[in-house]
Parts: C-alpha cells; sequence; structure tokens
C-alpha cells in the first residue's frame, strides 16, 4: 500500500480553448491547496500557432499555489518528432501524427505518455470543482448509486459543494479491490436509467435519473485502473437532448442557452468490473505500467475504448467520493447541427465494434471491424434526424416570439445541411468514407501504440519529455486572502 501512496500524482488539463483554461487551473489550484495537496498541474493544449501567441500570455497572468507547466503546440511537435526519430520508420510518421493530432483523444493521448509512471488526474477546462448538491438529500434505493435531477437554472433548493478531489482519487487508484474504503458498494456494472447501456446513448430527456448497480462478484485482488468523480452541471447531454431542453422550454430563444441544470440529490461511491459510465472529462487514472490510447478522432467518443478495456480480468473501475460540475462552454463548440451529426457517427461505429469480436490486450484492444456502413445503418440514422427536423420545424411555428422562431428555423437549416439534405444515397456514400476513414485511423494507431509506449518509457528514466514551466504568480503559503470561503463538507 506504501507504493501505491508514493506513486507520484499529476493534474491534467486538456484543452483547445487557451483563452478561457487560466479560470479553470485557479480553480483546481485552489481546491488542492485548500485540502492540503501539492500536485503539478499541467495543461495540454491543443491550439494553433497563432492561437497560442495571441492567448498564452493570459496563462502567465494565472495565480497558483502549485507549480504549472504547459505542453503547446511547440512542446507537442516536438515530442512527436521524437517518437519518429527514435521509432526510425519514416513511414509511420503518419501514423504518429494521427495519434497525437489535435482532437479529443489525439490531445489525452499526450496526458498518458507524460505521466508513464505514475497516476494521472484528468478534468476538462469546462469542468469545476465545486458540484450542485439538492438541499434536501434523500436517502438512495437499495441499489441506488446515485440520483439526480434537471431543474431550472433560476431556481432555489441546491447548493453549490467542494469536495477533495485528489484524495478521492488517491483513495482508490491503483488499490487492490480488498483495500478500498468500506463504504464502496461493489457490482458487475452501472445502469443509467436515461441512457442505453453499452453505447451512452440517451434514450430521450428524463427529469429525473438514477445509476443503479448490477451485482456482480468482483475480486478482491482486482485493481482499479481508472475511476471518476460524480457530475453535475450539464451532465453528460446528448445534442439531440439539447434540442429537445430547448423545444420544452418556451420561454427560451436561443438554442446556445440551457437554462436546466443537473443536480445530484444523493449519490454514494462504487467500484465495477465494468464501466460502461465511462466519463474521461473527470477521470484519473492508474498509469504506472501504460494505458491504451484514447481513440485519436475529433469524434465525441475517444474514451469508448476504456469502456471495453476495463473488461479485462483482474482490472475494476470506480466512481469516487467525489462530484465535479460542467459549466459547458459555448466558445469553440461545433454549431449543434454539427455535434448532433457527429453524436450519430460516434453512435454507429461504438454499435459497430461491440457487435464484432475484440480483444482486449494490456495496452490496447485490437478490433476485427473494418469499416462496413449498410444502407440499413444510414437509414436508421437519417429516419431519426428526419424526424427532429419535423419536430423542430413544428415547434417553430408554435413558436411566440421572433427570436425563438429565427432561432429554431435557423437549426432546422443546418440541420438539413449538415445530413446532406436528407438525400439517402449521398448520406450513406459520406458516412461510408468517414467511418472508413476513422475506422482505419484508429487501427493504424492501436498497432503502434505499444512501441511508443515502450519509447517513452526509456525517454523518461533519463530525461524529461517537452514541456515549459509557466512563469505565472506563484502563491505563497500565507496567501490565504487569495480565495474566500471555506470548503463545503459532504452531504452525506
Amino acid at each position: 500500500m506504501s507504493k501505491v501512496m508514493e506513486c507520484a500524482t499529476t493534474f491534467a488539463i486538456p484543452t483547445y480553448r487557451l483563452r478561457d483554461v487560466g479560470e479553470t487551473v485557479e480553480r483546481y489550484d485552489e481546491n488542492f491547496w485548500r485540502n492540503g495537496h501539492a500536485v503539478p498541474l499541467v495543461v495540454f493544449d491543443d491550439s494553433s500557432p497563432a492561437t497560442h501567441d495571441k492567448y498564452y500570455a493570459g496563462l502567465e497572468r494565472t495565480k497558483t499555489h502549485n507549480d504549472l507547466f504547459y505542453v503547446g503546440p511547440k512542446q507537442k511537435a516536438e515530442f512527436v518528432r521524437l517518437l519518429v526519430d527514435r521509432l526510425g520508420d519514416r513511414k509511420l510518421e503518419s501514423v504518429v501524427k494521427n495519434l497525437f493530432r489535435p482532437s479529443y483523444g489525439g490531445n489525452r493521448n499526450f496526458t498518458l505518455m507524460y505521466t508513464l509512471g505514475g497516476f494521472l488526474v484528468s478534468s476538462d477546462d469546462d469542468m469545476r470543482p465545486t458540484a450542485l448538491i439538492e438541499n434536501s438529500v434523500e436517502s438512495l434505493g437499495a441499489d441506488e448509486i446515485s440520483r439526480g435531477k434537471l431543474v431550472n437554472a433560476r431556481s432555489e433548493g441546491f447548493t453549490r459543494r467542494s469536495f477533495d478531489i485528489l484524495r478521492a482519487f488517491q483513495d482508490v487508484l491503483g488499490r487492490r479491490v480488498a483495500e478500498l474504503p468500506a463504504n464502496y458498494a461493489v457490482g458487475e456494472h452501472l445502469v443509467d436509467t436515461s441512457m442505453d447501456l453499452e453505447t451512452n446513448t440517451s434514450t430521450g430527456v428524463a427529469r429525473e435519473t438514477s445509476l443503479v448497480l448490477s451485482k456482480g462478484n468482483v475480486g478482491a485482488d482486482a485493481v482499479v485502473k481508472m475511476a471518476q468523480t460524480f457530475r453535475t452541471g450539464t451532465n453528460d447531454i446528448d445534442a439531440i437532448d439539447f434540442v429537445d431542453l430547448f423545444l420544452q422550454d418556451d420561454s427560451a430563444d436561443h438554442l446556445e442557452e440551457l437554462n436546466e441544470l443537473y443536480v445530484l440529490v444523493n449519490f454514494r461511491p462504487a467500484v465495477t468490473n465494468k464501466n460502461w459510465r465511462m466519463d474521461c472529462g473527470v477521470a484519473a487514472y492508474d498509469n504506472r505500467n501504460g494505458l491504451p490510447p484514447f481513440f485519436p478522432t475529433r469524434l465525441r467518443f475517444e474514451d469508448y475504448i476504456y469502456r471495453l478495456w476495463v473488461q479485462r480480468a483482474g482490472i475494476v473501475a470506480a466512481h469516487v467520493d467525489a462530484v465535479q460540475n460542467h459549466i459547458r462552454n459555448n466558445y469553440m463548440r461545433n454549431p449543434l447541427a454539427a455535434e448532433v451529426f457527429n453524436e450519430e457517427i460516434a453512435n454507429l461505429i461504438k454499435r459497430k465494434f461491440k457487435s464484432h469480436r475484440y480483444a482486449l490486450e494490456e495496452l490496447t484492444v485490437q478490433f476485427d471491424y473494418e469499416g462496413d456502413v449498410s444502407t440499413a445503418d444510414t437509414s436508421e440514422i437519417l429516419d431519426r434526424i428526419a424526424t427532429l427536423h419535423r419536430r423542430v420545424l413544428d415547434g417553430a411555428r408554435m413558436a411566440a416570439g421572433d427570436e425563438r422562431q429565427r432561432s429554431l428555423r435557423a437549426f432546422a437549416e443546418n440541420l438539413e445541411k449538415t445530413f446532406y439534405g436528407f438525400d439517402p444515397d449521398f448520406f450513406q456514400q459520406n458516412v461510408s468514407r468517414i467511418v472508413d476513414d476513422v475506422v482505419s485511423q484508429i487501427q493504424g494507431a492501436l498497432d503502434v501504440w505499444p512501441t511508443l509506449i515502450e519509447i517513452c518509457y526509456f525517454r523518461k528514466h533519463t530525461r524529461d519529455l517537452p514541456k515549459v514551466r509557466v512563469q505565472n504568480v506563484h502563491l505563497g503559503a500565507g496567501a490565504n486572502d487569495e480565495f474566500s470561503g471555506p470548503l463545503l463538507a459532504r452531504p452525506h
């Protein structure tokens, strides 16, 4: 157990919004300092060189108690060159660049390489370490792990509460199930009452939701390789759910604004053999011996590989005794119609990977799926989106205000354009091409990943990977007046 406690921990913030990441840095640094933690903070930035030049000075104006480091376009390019040179095969250069290309998965792959040999705690740039907890705590059911509800953002009845995020992760990461705190429930997996189990796809807007433990035997010697907090705010909401919430709120005028917040009523920690509810935005990993890569894709399913990989014998996943909050930053976010499209393609690929044979290995997952897409696959998607399109137009016709009507009509027009005018042949052709490209890139990345892990292990034994220490304001031990208000206690 002492070896686990002595293991180095790094806190990473993957971002492509350098302009706004400074607030995230300061909020988490405050949380760590108030709970007595000294941990390096590392910003992994997907910005272009031009965006870096424009906004890096803002990062230097941050104030932190912990050391702050930065891995941006220059450091990333240097790291990729290092890997390519060590491989000694220029034919693999495009594969390596794809693994670490600017994307949700590519940026996270940098965090894995830079934290090899230790623990990685990661939060997205629009997460905060203060959660929304209902004031009137209710007891959970016998197999309930959490319960929450959607409330109007202007309503009362909930409080922002903080938790010791790092301690919650350190209590479980790298530990055997037999060593976990006694308040952890154990089971096979968690079922979300509003989500399809294996694709994590919403089954429709639900005002109240629960995570329910599916019972099963969990080995006492199984090791926690990944863990996550619970999440409030815009809680893992699908793009179509976002549209549905807007359609249900007659007072809303702009689709980009969400007047609903997800508030937790109660929760308790749990450990499971499988984790279909993997949320990499608020996750931590035992990276002492290396981990599989995230899918290097701009589609939002980079963490799906971990939902499969954690099914390996001898490893488990945990939902820890803490909560974080998602604020949904709309800056540099794709248009909502594009997000609907991306989610549909991602869900199609997830279903294909799951329905074909796959092999779970120590550092990767091998898939048999080669990227074929049938007309039945694309017809199912088009039928679903055409129905959404009709509902949006109906909502526009019934809208009381001009702004709401314009917003809905504009979205309907963008939806039609994004889905190739709902032309079945054109849609099938383009989706087939997209899926084939994405699957080919994933397959190539998985093949070379174990070799790259080995290269980075040897490199890290001799020198640090490329990064810079941010010359920001370093707060001293007596800087308590920089922040106001104590951390609030656990609600139950």
